[in-house]
């Protein structure tokens, strides 16, 4: 049984951590027979009505449970959780929903409507009905991130991953074969749709974070030479490769 867990408005304009990274920690105290099965942020509306803090995105953490029974006991730790690490001044907001809820169709269409317009907190609550919603603190506007971020990431087709086992933990260089027994996918961006052979190199510029496509973390590159591939996402701005560095790059890991 999957779980979606949004959390929203957990930060300040001047915090040393965002919402993502609550989030992610967030993994510590899932109850030992329940599974994390990834962290996704949700990039929401950049508008001048809305107060944010960074870029107005929410995250969501995706659960495998075995009984419908773990739902209240995750939600009562996702509050304690909030309560601990919120940060004064934030508004934070929960959500939390079953994949195959009633309400599920309302939250997908209700965060594709929080990517274009301004909404309010009835309209997530409207949206919300048939699963938990909650604020806890402030003026509880996170509840509209919160619930866009569940609705979101249940479609399958949108975020960015934040958290998915050892993302954190991928070299520079990487080959194709051992991204995907990773569980990521990589998939050319080039007009001819290439396909990376197993063997072939990746270029990770030490920031993988793959997208929520078809329900699958995909991780999409660009050809750099024959055999090498890169990442099309960074953290800071990107570097130069030359033929010859990327080639000595995939020599140093093949040696």
């Amino acid at each position: 049984m999957r779980i979606y867990l949004g959390f929203d408005d957990t930060d300040t304009i001047d915090a040393d951590r965002g919402t993502g990274k609550l989030a992610r920690w967030f993994q510590n105290q899932i109850p030992d027979s329940c599974q994390i099965s990834g962290v996704l942020r949700q990039q929401l509306l950049v508008h001048e009505s809305i107060p944010y803090t960074s870029h107005n995105s929410a995250a969501c953490v995706v659960i495998d449970a075995p009984e419908a029974c773990f739902l209240k006991i995750i939600i009562d730790r996702a509050a304690q959780h909030v309560s601990q690490y919120y940060l004064k001044g934030s508004d934070p907001g929960i959500c939390a929903a079953i994949d195959g809820d009633s309400a599920m169709g309302d939250l997908m269409n209700f965060g594709r409507e929080c990517t274009r317009k301004l909404l309010t907190q009835k309209d997530a609550l409207d949206a919300a009905r048939q699963v938990h919603l909650s604020g806890h603190g402030g003026t509880n506007d996170g509840i509209i991130g919160a619930a866009a971020a569940v609705g979101l990431t249940a479609t399958g087709w949108h975020g960015r991953f934040i958290e998915l086992g050892r993302l954190r933990k991928i070299p520079d260089i990487i080959s194709v074969k051992d991204l995907e027994s990773l569980g990521v996918k990589v998939v050319s961006l080039d007009r001819d749709a290439s396909v990376p052979k197993p063997e072939e190199m990746v270029i990770t510029n030490n920031w993988v974070r793959p997208r929520l496509l078809g329900q699958e973390p995909v991780l999409m590159v660009v050809e750099r030479g024959k055999g090498i591939w890169e990442n099309i996402g960074e953290k800071r701005q990107k570097r130069n490769h030359n033929a010859a560095g990327v080639l000595d790059k995939k020599q140093a890991c093949l040696s």
